[in-house]
């Protein structure tokens, strides 16, 4: 029998964190809920005699975009071609979206077949860091009173507005806070930082300026007592490189943005952290 394709489950997420955890991906501790609630009918899955084979997300962020990520087949059944069959199930699904991937390098051949376009690539960075916390009144925790005007401020370095997705994101947890840089009663950055399988995880980091950038890491960081810290950049920015070498961060991953459909224009230079490489 063919395999069962069909809409993942509130728990299918769970194994698909689990999955990703054992891949080296450093998953964040409490991701699923927010992940979840981003769209609860953007996750894939496919059986192979009622065990589950291969996984996928398609978060779809409004009507005219979504974010391709999660995409694995257990070590089990690999090379049968489920995982493809998953795939473009997932593709039909989302219509004519743009649909955006951040894609292992090795895979971009695969994905170019399918339609998508390179556009840049993306780096984790990586290493212990130890900073000051900087001083000042204008860097705040964020509370839910901030909510509505990050979710405005977020809206400029994304095709779309990820209203469902920071309604939960944004909320501090044991595990992931979020701090915002507020000047003259306007969001001038903002950041937030999670605890993840190994250290702590930053994304996403937006800015107006390479300053504000530097002093909402610093809060972050040090608000969860330094140590081992994880930042995902887009490639062209090279402020944000230089952030990352300001503070000993190593290049330890690298990913291909990529594309099917009209690319959006973002703010690269803005953007000092992406999101997570599974929603954008």
């Amino acid at each position: 029998m063919p395999p069962v394709t069909r809409k993942a489950t509130r728990a299918d997420l769970d194994t698909m964190i689990e999955w990703a955890a054992r891949e080296g991906w450093n998953p964040g501790i409490d991701d699923a809920q927010a992940f979840w609630l981003a769209d609860p009918e953007g996750y894939w899955v496919a059986e192979e005699d009622g065990r589950m084979a291969a996984a996928l997300s398609l978060v779809r962020h409004g009507e005219n975009y979504g974010f391709l990520g999660f995409y694995m087949a257990h070590p089990d059944f690999r090379g049968q071609g489920i995982g493809h069959a998953l795939w473009q199930a997932a593709i039909a699904d989302a219509g004519p979206r743009t649909i955006g991937l951040d894609g292992v390098v090795s895979q971009q051949d695969n994905y170019r077949k399918s339609g998508f376009v390179y556009a840049h690539a993306n780096f984790r960075y990586g290493g212990v860091v130890e900073c000051s916390e900087p001083p000042g009144t204008e860097l705040t925790s964020v509370s839910p009173v901030h909510i509505p005007m990050l979710i405005d401020y977020d809206a400029a370095f994304n095709p779309v507005r990820r209203e469902a997705l920071l309604q939960e994101w944004l909320k501090p947890l044991e595990t992931r806070q979020s701090i915002a840089l507020i000047r003259n009663a306007a969001i001038a950055g903002y950041g937030t930082i999670r605890a993840c399988r190994d250290g702590h995880r930053i994304g996403p980091l937006f800015a107006d300026t390479e300053t504000a950038a530097d002093l909402i890491f610093r809060k972050l960081v040090t608000s969860v007592g330094g140590g081992q810290v994880f930042l995902d950049i887009p490639e062209p920015n090279a402020a944000a490189r230089a952030l990352c070498d300001r503070y000993n961060l190593k290049p330890v991953f690298e990913t291909a943005r990529m594309y099917r459909g009209k690319a959006p224009d973002l703010p690269l230079s803005n953007i000092y952290g992406i999101t997570t490489f599974e929603l954008g």
